[in-house]
């Protein structure tokens, strides 16, 4: 048996370490985790914005993956951005290959600075392949609007657009998440069976860069622990509002949320 838990992540680099894989390494470490990465596009950022996207190549992609699993091995593993539907189709096939034990899908198609991440041919390639194998989707709401195709303006069709991931696209749950709607964020999970409802503070500030996949990477580590994933997403959203709250105030624009806050804060 190992002696830690252990997670992979399959995403974009983000040279800023707001969001990304960095943002998912940090977060595995701080949760007591050991990460891993399999990196699928390069990509040029800072607080100001997106400038640049490099793909790395579907082979190369593949042999991370392989690498680490079939020597570390893995506990669970979480996809952010996955920008073609080749890359999407890739990912799909190795989770089944190496039967993943939990796969958390964190949708990732717009940078928080407006920059699109996910090629519009990716979107029913997602939505067709990769959610079907999902643990858990976790779309913020316009990310729940694409997938679904129907608008999303209270809580009740934020209900209405995870009952539709789960019971028609496939995914084992979806937790989707109310940060961009008005006034007191509200998460909904769903997983066929019964539904959570976590309530969280809106916080004034502009510092929120990599927030999704933050949150994402938190779920993934405590799955990887073998929490439940009602426990796993109590967690992660107790992390990502410490982590927003307790801001760093890095940068000139949307700047990174702090990775330490969750760990001081308990002492």
């Amino acid at each position: 048996m190992p002696s830690v838990p252990r997670a992979l992540t399959i995403a974009g680099s983000d040279s800023g370490g707001g969001a990304g894989i960095q943002a998912d390494l940090k977060t595995f470490q701080m949760l007591d985790v050991f990460g891993m990465s399999a990196i699928t596009a390069i990509t040029v950022q800072n607080t100001l914005g997106v400038t640049g996207i490099y793909d790395v190549a579907l082979e190369g992609i593949a042999q991370q993956i392989d690498a680490v699993v079939t020597d570390i091995g893995v506990d669970a593993v979480k996809t952010g951005m996955l920008s073609q539907p080749e890359v999407i189709e890739l990912v799909a096939a190795k989770v089944k290959e190496h039967s993943f034990p939990h796969l958390v899908v964190d949708p990732v198609m717009i940078a928080k600075g407006g920059a699109a991440l996910l090629a519009d041919s990716a979107k029913d390639v997602l939505r067709r392949v990769l959610l079907p194998v999902a643990s858990v989707v976790t779309p913020n709401v316009p990310e729940a609007e694409v997938l679904t195709g129907r608008p999303i303006r209270n809580v009740e069709e934020m209900k209405q657009a995870a009952r539709r991931i789960v019971e028609e696209y496939g995914a084992k749950a979806v937790v989707v998440k109310g940060g961009h709607m008005q006034g007191a964020p509200t998460d909904v999970g769903y997983d066929g069976t019964s539904w959570l409802l976590l309530e969280g503070v809106r916080y004034d500030t502009r510092h929120t860069h990599g927030t999704g996949c933050t949150f994402s990477a938190a779920i993934t580590a405590c799955l990887a622990r073998g929490d439940s994933l009602e426990s796993s997403v109590r967690t992660a959203k107790e992390f990502i509002s410490c982590a927003i709250q307790d801001e760093l105030g890095l940068g000139q624009g949307h700047g990174p949320t702090n990775h330490w806050a969750y760990s001081r804060k308990r002492g």
